[in-house]
């Protein structure tokens, strides 16, 4: 008798195990939506504006330096912090480019 009790057991462990693991598949789905994909979103557009920084564009570094990209070569890019006073920076570095030839926001 026992061996049909274990027996049905079973097969009803089986679906038990689903039933548990079905909130922590919807757990994943929730931060895959609301926290994953939205942050891989800015960093694509975060490294699409890196590597479209041209000459006379507004930078601004992770160490926040702020100037004027003077130079712009592959891997890096020469900023004009002061007058006279140029510094070489990585491109991976800026942390926001922002085009002199854009409105403000307020005007």
């Amino acid at each position: 008798m026992s061996f049909l009790i274990g027996a049905a057991g079973g097969s009803a462990g089986g679906a038990g195990f689903l039933v548990q693991l079905m909130p922590l598949i919807l757990i994943f789905i929730i931060f895959w939506f609301f926290l994953i994909r939205p942050q891989q979103k800015r960093q694509k557009e975060h490294e699409a504006k890196v590597a479209a920084v041209q000459r006379n564009d507004d930078v601004v570094t992770t160490g926040g330096l702020m100037g004027k990209a003077v130079k712009v070569a592959d891997e890096h890019v020469e900023v004009e912090i002061a007058k006279g006073v140029r510094v070489k920076v990585v491109k991976s570095m800026l942390a926001d480019v922002s085009s002199r030839s854009s409105k403000p926001a307020n005007d």
